[in-house]
């Protein structure tokens, strides 16, 4: 099965059931044809099995000051920094890759952890005390709830109005939406219509995906010169929100497969 089809059949799961690491790497392996997803999931067990105990604070030393990961803060929008693929290799990412990682690793070894997403940042939660938050961007910098509105507030400014409730964990399945929402940015900005493709494909993918989103997919196909299957996607939309709402996709589709004459 191709990495979008596995993509496809993990997010069709209830999501306590998703592998975030696995989609993580599904997700790489768009950018990376050949990558061998399962030898990269071997690679997470191996990290797990190098840490010296089943804690939080064996695994923030183990992969933070033994192995040295830490954020990227001088190519932040390098697209590599995306890809938990080479994070591993590089030990450098951006705040949600290496959140993913901690998480994985963690899970490996029995510590419960949560990703928190913080506006501007992204942090890792102790689901156990739910007091102590890891900052992987930081080299695993431990903080405490004021700790995480002093970053809040270090991003956004001191005017900035901070919610409790950006302290709450988020689901698999928001990570990975926010993990797609990094990489549609960069190659927007890049002009690289062909990895902004295959990324809204797989947002497009995850079950709350909206409207507007599977409507992006189609201009994304467009953009490529792929009239037919934006056509199809536009027919398929319409159809899904039926007469009125969706009349105005159905003109569009004819107007994209009048280009293929």
């Amino acid at each position: 099965m191709d990495a979008t089809g596995r993509f496809r059949d993990l997010v069709a799961q209830p999501e306590p059931a998703a592998n975030l690491d696995e989609l993580a790497l599904l997700i790489a392996a768009h950018a990376y044809p050949d990558l061998d997803v399962d030898r990269e999931l071997e690679s997470l067990e191996a990290l797990a099995a190098a840490c010296d105990g089943p804690t939080l604070d064996a695994l923030v030393r183990h992969l933070f000051v033994d192995l040295g990961f830490e954020g990227n803060r001088r190519q932040y929008y390098d697209p590599r920094n995306s890809y938990l693929n080479d994070v591993l290799s590089r030990r450098t990412g951006i705040p949600i890759t290496l959140s993913v990682l901690m998480i994985a690793v963690g899970r490996r070894l029995g510590i419960p952890l949560d990703g928190v997403g913080l506006p501007g940042h992204f942090l890792v939660r102790d689901r156990v005390d739910v007091d102590v938050f890891v900052d992987p961007f930081d080299r695993g910098t431990l903080l405490d709830r004021a700790g995480c509105e002093r970053a809040f507030h270090r991003v956004h400014g001191a005017d900035a109005t901070f919610d409790p409730a950006f302290l709450e964990p988020v689901g698999t399945f928001s990570i990975v939406n926010r993990m797609l929402a990094n990489l549609r940015a960069v190659f927007a900005a890049l002009g690289d219509h062909r990895s902004l493709l295959w990324v809204i494909r797989l947002r497009t993918a995850l079950p709350d995906a909206s409207a507007e989103e599977r409507s992006e997919l189609a201009a994304a196909l467009a953009a490529t010169g792929e009239f037919r299957a934006a056509a199809d996607e536009l027919d398929h939309l319409a159809e899904s929100l039926g007469g009125g709402p969706g009349d105005a996709y159905a003109q569009r589709a004819v107007g994209l497969r009048a280009r293929l004459n």
